[in-house]
């Protein structure tokens, strides 16, 4: 039963990288706390490898369709390495629930990001290089201290700044993911040995399947609707993690 749940978990967790080209790990980290009853720490770091692997299986097919601006993505996952790893560095002293906490706020930015209408290329300004450096910033800390790949920050990065279609952007954002993910993982190996692998490992493979083939269909729904039906989730995770974070401190 722990093998089917997590094959099924990873099914859920690629079939969402692949469609909305983000949002992996802000599901893998509350599925594997919550079901598979690991740690928030282990979870983080668990989570890393398994969007790690369903987000370069569903950059792949975005690759063959020329959906995918490597130099782009290279300069936002090397603008925010350095957070990345001091991101990673500064987990292993943060509390359980003071981590569940912050990555509750990190769901409802997620969640609002993803409610509201996908920016348009033509109705945007190009975004100042400072502003550029702190996303990068932003999106490499939350990497290493929550396992989250910041694909939603990503995607708005790329359509403003660089004026990418977002059709691209959503390639070129699972790119980034993959990039931060894997620094992310080698900067937490502290953390390796004290996870038990074989349900990672079953969710990823899960996971990469299924996420390569969303990516091939994901042109077919309309943006919108799968971004606020993603949103509707990560809102209820939110408040649910909030809740249990809560009741945890209170006992």
């Amino acid at each position: 039963m722990e093998i089917l749940g997590a094959l099924l978990a990873g099914a859920f967790i690629g079939s969402v990288l692949g469609f909305v080209g983000a949002g992996g790990a802000m599901l893998s980290v509350p599925i594997l706390i919550y079901f598979f009853s690991f740690t928030p720490h282990h979870a983080s770091t668990a989570a890393l490898a398994i969007v790690f692997a369903s987000a370069t299986a569903g950059v792949i097919p975005k690759f063959k369709k020329r959906e995918v601006l490597i130099r782009e993505g290279l300069t936002i996952w090397l603008l925010g390495m350095v957070a990345n790893i001091g991101g990673s560095w500064i987990s292993r002293f943060i509390s359980d629930s003071a981590l569940l906490f912050g990555f509750s706020l990190v769901l409802i930015g997620a969640a609002t990001s993803m409610w509201l209408r996908p920016p348009q290329q033509e109705e945007e300004k190009k975004v100042p290089l400072f502003l550029l450096i702190l996303f990068s910033l932003a999106i490499g800390l939350m990497t290493g201290l929550f396992g989250v790949g910041g694909g939603f920050l990503a995607i708005p990065i790329l359509v403003k700044f660089f004026k990418t279609p977002l059709a691209k952007a959503t390639g070129t954002s699972l790119l980034i993911i993959s990039l931060n993910c894997l620094t992310a993982f080698l900067a937490h190996a502290s953390s390796w040995s004290g996870i038990s692998w074989h349900v990672p490992i079953f969710i990823a493979l899960a996971a990469v399947t299924i996420s390569a083939l969303a990516s091939h269909f994901s042109a077919k729904i309309a943006p919108l609707v799968l971004r606020r039906s993603f949103s509707i989730v990560l809102f209820s995770i939110a408040a649910f993690t909030l809740i249990h974070t809560f009741l945890l401190n209170n006992s």
